[in-house]
């Protein structure tokens, strides 16, 4: 489909999602959302893809909602926006105007190539993986014009950092920068701004072409599920997925692959 407000490309397994409007800093607005859902849902269903790199045109990846989408007369308005039709075979919890990234069943790297704020930075913390230029800044904005955590920040947030630090940043909305990003677990890695492309992009071929599809989407969700599940529940689930593994096709693949040293020819049943 065409798009207005992103970029949408595929190459050698990728998908890449790029918000497209540098001019604004790539503020998110109610045609972004749509399209970055569609766009996500799109990559979902391409086989040809196995991996998704949601990322920012120009020199921001998202400074946060655009402010002319903050007049309403009804506040309601902000959270029933945009509604999409209930899936009742996925989780609740990740069926939200935000929080939807978890279900994707592809692997999603969000690639922060500037600032990264407010909404934006609620996007980046439902993707599976950040990966950040050593010059992003980072900031969840909120405290310091009035406004509480929004979407499931506060949620993300502390799994992605751990209460304290997540507090931290939600009272002071201080900015953070490349290092301590990387210290506190806000991001998994950081590069040098002009090596960011090539870094995210050699981490992601390397999941798309040496790891499994069946793989990547079991233990993503996996890794989703945990919030909501006790040591027991999380055993339990373990133990079928490992049972089913174990007489899937990618697994008889990769003992071959493994015997013949050669590359895994993975079909992701």
């Amino acid at each position: 489909m065409a798009y207005q407000q992103i970029l949408y490309e595929v190459r050698d397994r990728i998908a890449t999602i790029t918000l497209n409007r540098p001019d604004a800093l790539n503020a998110w607005t109610d045609v972004m959302a749509d399209e970055v859902w569609q766009a996500m849902h799109e990559a979902e269903r391409d086989e040809a893809v196995r991996v998704i790199v949601l990322t920012g045109a120009g020199r921001a990846f998202c400074a946060g909602g655009d402010v002319t989408g903050f007049k309403s007369d009804d506040p309601r308005q902000l959270l029933d926006k945009l509604p999409r039709a209930y899936d009742f075979s996925r989780r609740p919890d990740y069926q939200g105007r935000a929080s939807y990234f978890p279900s994707i069943a592809k692997p999603i790297i969000a690639m922060l190539n500037g600032a990264t704020a407010g909404l934006g930075l609620v996007h980046a913390l439902f993707a599976d993986v950040r990966i950040a230029a050593d010059d992003a800044v980072f900031t969840t904005a909120f405290a310091r014009i009035g406004l509480a955590s929004e979407y499931g920040m506060a949620w993300a947030l502390r799994n992605a950092v751990g209460h304290a630090s997540a507090l931290d940043l939600l009272l002071s909305a201080r900015k953070v920068r490349g290092d301590e990003a990387l210290r506190i677990g806000l991001v998994s890695q950081i590069h040098p701004h002009d090596k960011l492309a090539e870094a995210t992009y050699a981490y992601a071929r390397e999941i798309a072409e040496l790891c499994s599809p069946r793989s990547t989407r079991v233990l993503k969700q996996q890794l989703w599920e945990l919030p909501f599940q006790s040591l027991h529940e999380a055993v339990q689930s373990d133990s079928q997925a490992m049972l089913d593994a174990n007489v899937c096709e990618d697994f008889e693949e990769g003992k071959r692959a493994f015997m013949e040293k050669r590359p895994p020819r993975f079909t992701g049943r």
